[in-house]
């Protein structure tokens, strides 16, 4: 298990996750088609050198599964009950094939529940950036996490 339990958690906490992600051609293409998304910025590349970006632009859901993905290992692991919801969900920098992505996560809020005294709710706020620093991909995420 390498989550953390309730009790493991404080506000303010802040993780480096260590596994960093090259996004491919492959990852976009599977992720688009099993979700049903035909927009042509992730698909067509004619229609993607045609837009302002000039390339593929990688589907956007993708980037925010992966970002969420990158940070369970660190955070719940073993110890998560339920994702109860992800809040303020802002993408400020485009994501294209081969960029590398790697997360990082901060607790910002930490109560208990009311319903499910074997846990509490930990709210993370994680961010995803690429090879050049910037920030692709950031939400708030509240679990409902089981106590120690």
């Amino acid at each position: 298990m390498s989550g953390r339990t309730f009790e493991g958690w404080t506000i303010g906490d802040r993780i480096e996750h260590p596994i960093r992600r090259t996004v491919t051609e492959t990852d976009n293409l599977l992720f688009s088609t099993m979700t049903h998304n035909p927009q042509p910025l992730h698909l067509d590349v004619e229609a993607a050198r045609a837009s302002e970006f000039g390339q593929i632009l990688v589907n956007g859901t993708f980037t925010f599964a992966l970002m969420v993905g990158l940070s369970v290992g660190e955070t719940t692991l073993g110890t998560l009950v339920a994702n109860l919801g992800y809040d303020e969900l802002v993408m400020p920098h485009p994501v294209f094939l081969g960029d590398t992505l790697r997360a990082t996560t901060e607790v910002v809020a930490l109560r208990d529940s009311r319903s499910r005294p074997e846990a509490g709710l930990v709210t993370f706020r994680h961010e995803a950036l690429n090879q050049r620093d910037q920030i692709v991909c950031r939400c708030l995420r509240t679990a409902l996490v089981r106590r120690g």
